[in-house]
């Protein structure tokens, strides 16, 4: 990487990270607002919601955002990641208002599943557009610090809207979110750019004399051309991502089983109210950016841009965690530690399985589409691991101790993932001859 700095081209850099940033921060604002007003569904005075309808509506929005992964991620690589995100964006807010208005549990269920497709323009067309402004060599430590975007956002968003609720009532906890992402939606249509040819710029490869990788090592990158179904069809092709994306699907059910049920976990375990079950949860997202920006900068600078020793060695902690922390008895101190020790670990191998290693072995020009893959496999297992805590309940009965079971065959499902990826130890994305 050369060390000489055009300021134009610095100023973009920072530019395109910062909005980049807020814009995937701000989809958790509509994103949590459902997990963190579940304790008030719940209430029969309100729209009383059972486990198992919660767990149908978590069903629905991660089988949503998993079909839009898809979607979206191809549509990101074709279009430019500014048409996407722009219209997703606009729609979560839309969606997330009316969704403060319903008292009818069946609007809200669908309603939800369709916030879950706009989430999905999110991830996957944000993480190329910083493809293409950040280099290879820099993006594990670039995209460490980036990824504390859904780990802060998440602890921010549960904040929000645990307080909205608390002071004004549960519809406020859609309502205050939805406001703050609409004025984030007009700051990224006033700050964003797809790439830094858009602004008279050279390619960030050239701007640090460094070689293109390809997505097939048997194509020049003049032959991958951005913006066309060729280079869609090439990602879609590469087994390295596919495989990728089934580790993925071994590790996204534990984040989101905590992202969505810890409020709910910790009430039931410690007999918390709605504010502070959601403070207690909101440890386990405060964990995020220190996870993110640690296995980030540990397989830039410690594994030489190699992202999978990281991220085996954090998914196997985490499962040795999981297993054991069902039979720990808790106070609200040592509940705090543990979640906040659970999210560390998960966001590691997260941000670097679905970011940074998408991004690698996508290249700029397939990013969005390997995010879109390796994500919308992720979003399946999401599926599952939202859906456990109805099914466990109703294999099990109500009233019954169901969280055992759910940690434990997580913590199985994590070690899996963790073996899966220790044969790709040393794992680089190929060069351009």
């Amino acid at each position: 990487m050369t060390g000489k700095k055009d300021p134009k081209y610095e100023h973009w850099r920072r530019r395109i990270f910062g909005v980049t940033w807020l814009a995937y921060a701000g989809f958790y604002l509509t994103r949590k607002s459902f997990s963190v007003a579940k304790n008030e569904l719940k209430k029969p005075a309100v729209l009383g919601l059972t486990k198992a309808q919660m767990s149908g509506m978590d069903g629905a929005y991660s089988a949503a955002y998993a079909l839009g992964q898809f979607f979206w991620g191809t549509l990101g690589d074709r279009y430019g990641t500014r048409k996407v995100v722009l219209f997703g964006m606009m729609a979560s807010v839309v969606t997330a208002s009316l969704m403060g208005t319903l008292s009818v549990a069946f609007w809200m269920g669908l309603l939800f599943a369709l916030q879950g497709m706009w989430q999905a323009s999110g991830w996957a067309p944000l993480g190329k557009n910083m493809g293409e402004f950040f280099s290879q060599q820099e993006r594990g430590s670039v995209m460490g610090f980036w990824c504390t975007n859904y780990a802060l956002g998440g602890f921010v968003a549960s904040i929000i809207a645990g307080f909205a609720a608390k002071w004004y009532g549960w519809r406020y906890a859609f309502f205050v979110p939805a406001g703050l992402l609409a004025v984030i939606w007009i700051l990224f249509f006033l700050l964003q750019r797809n790439r830094p040819e858009d602004v008279g710029l050279p390619s960030i490869e050239e701007y640090h004399s460094e070689s293109d990788t390809v997505i097939d090592a048997k194509e020049a990158p003049a032959a991958e051309q951005e913006g066309t179904w060729h280079v869609v069809s090439a990602v879609l092709r590469n087994r390295m991502v596919w495989y990728l994306g089934a580790v993925y699907f071994l590790v996204k059910p534990t984040r989101y089983l905590l992202l969505f049920w810890s409020p709910v976990y910790i009430a039931e375990r410690m007999g918390t109210d709605t504010a502070q079950s959601g403070w207690l949860s909101s440890m386990f997202d405060l964990a995020g950016p220190i996870g993110t920006l640690v296995g980030g900068i540990a397989s830039d600078k410690v594994f030489q841009s190699k992202r999978m020793p990281v991220a085996v060695m954090a998914l196997l902690c985490l499962a040795a965690l999981m297993l054991v922390f069902p039979f720990i008895p808790l106070s609200r101190l040592g509940m705090g530690i543990g979640m906040f020790a659970m999210g560390f670990l998960v966001f590691i191998p997260d941000s670097l399985i679905s970011g940074t290693a998408a991004i690698d072995f996508g290249t700029k020009k397939g990013a969005s589409t390997a995010n879109g893959v390796i994500n919308g496999m992720g979003s399946i297992g999401q599926m599952l691991g939202v859906l456990l805590p109805g099914s466990v309940e109703s294999l099990l009965g109500k009233g019954q101790n169901i969280w055992t079971a759910i940690f434990v065959g997580l913590g199985i499902s994590l070690a899996v993932g963790g073996l899966m990826l220790a044969p790709l130890w040393n794992r680089l994305p190929p060069k351009a001859a």
